[in-house]
């Protein structure tokens, strides 16, 4: 893809991918890699973030003698995706507004 994903927006497909349910990163890194293009290294700092701003939260669960780190959305996260999902739809309404034409009466 040769858009490139903002912040806010990579911010919105995580919270939107953990808004299914709760997933540990390698999971959540391949959920998110069949739509756009991105490293587990670009990731983790992503969910770093996410977990400092309190959308989400961690836990740890064994798994074959091992524990994974699972990551789950908070009432928090999800009033913020709640905002991204809006401004999201104002963003795509005016880009294809733009795009594909047409005047301010008009749907696309």
């Amino acid at each position: 893809m040769i858009f490139q994903l903002g912040s806010a927006l990579l911010d919105a497909c995580v919270l939107a991918v953990l808004n299914r349910g709760d997933t540990y990163g390698y999971v959540l890194t391949q959920n998110i890699k069949e739509i756009v293009e991105i490293s587990e290294s670009t990731l983790y700092p992503v969910l770093r973030r996410l977990q400092k701003d309190n959308s989400l939260t961690t836990y740890d669960m064994a798994y074959q003698g091992r524990n994974r780190r699972y990551y789950a959305i908070t009432p928090q996260g999800k009033a913020r995706l709640d905002y991204y999902l809006g401004e999201w739809n104002d963003y795509k309404y005016k880009l294809d507004k733009i795009l594909y034409g047409g005047n301010e009466n008009e749907q696309v």
